[in-house]
């Protein structure tokens, strides 16, 4: 199988300048979304540095995918795992190096969000809140979990998920790429079908979007449609945050 996408990113209504940065390639099937943050534009570094450094780690690996794709066993899985992580450390290194040289900079960061598909596999590798949402036989679930402090209260039974919805926590972050030089990032892979969508998005969308409300808007139309729709949708609602979007098909070769 392979894929196709769209992305999509809008400063939103309220921000003065956009700190979120993506990428989206079909040949190499790599997909990433960052949320920077960090004062005198320190955040639009972080996500930018953090996606391109992704972004260089899995090109370089593409040995590991082939042998992915000519023995698809547990062995190369968990290669292709090693993959996906070693690019979030390499964007980790990438950004602590940057703000110890900058004093500007000191203590930027970025949550990413990172789908790579090989194969029938996608591999997603996630630090932060920033988040990969899957929509298959019209029904989405989302496959990261967020690194919040509202999130271990969550999962700690303090609070319940309607008050999660609301917590004044919700945007305070537990990890992210770039304050010190390494990140505990996790990795999740998907056995893939045709038709498979998925999204990657930045918090300034999923903040504004409830669960169900994915498979309607992702499920049907172009992706490019769909980008377009959410961006619509979270600043319909308010547009505090910037918006990234980038909406991913799996279809057959």
């Amino acid at each position: 199988m392979r894929t196709t996408s769209a992305a999509l990113t809008d400063v939103g209504m309220k921000r003065p300048h956009n700190e979120d940065a993506y990428f989206h390639d079909d040949a190499l099937q790599l997909y990433v979304v960052a949320d920077g943050m960090g004062g005198h534009a320190a955040g639009e570094v972080a996500s930018w540095e953090a996606v391109q450094a992704v972004h260089g780690m899995v090109k370089q690996g593409r040995e590991r995918i082939d042998a992915f794709l000519r023995k698809p066993d547990q062995e190369s899985v968990n290669s292709l795992r090693r993959l996906v992580e070693s690019g979030i450390q390499a964007a980790t290194y990438m950004v602590f190096g940057i703000a110890e040289q900058e004093p500007d900079a000191k203590g930027m960061g970025t949550t990413i969000t990172a789908l790579l598909v090989a194969g029938d596999i996608a591999v997603i590798g996630s630090v932060g809140d920033s988040r990969a949402y899957l929509v298959r036989d019209s029904q989405a679930w989302q496959v990261t979990e967020d690194h919040t402090l509202v999130q271990l209260q969550l999962k700690a039974g303090l609070v319940t998920e309607e008050q999660a919805r609301t917590s004044p926590k919700g945007n305070v972050i537990t990890r992210a790429v770039g304050p010190r030089d390494y990140v505990q990032v996790d990795t999740f892979v998907v056995p893939i079908k045709a038709g498979d969508r998925y999204l990657l998005c930045s918090d300034g969308l999923h903040g504004y979007l409830d669960t169900q409300e994915i498979s309607p808007l992702l499920g049907q139309g172009s992706l490019e449609e769909a980008c377009g729709k959410f961006i619509q949708l979270a600043n319909s609602r308010g547009g505090k945050d910037n918006i990234t979007c980038v909406s991913v098909e799996i279809i057959p070769s």
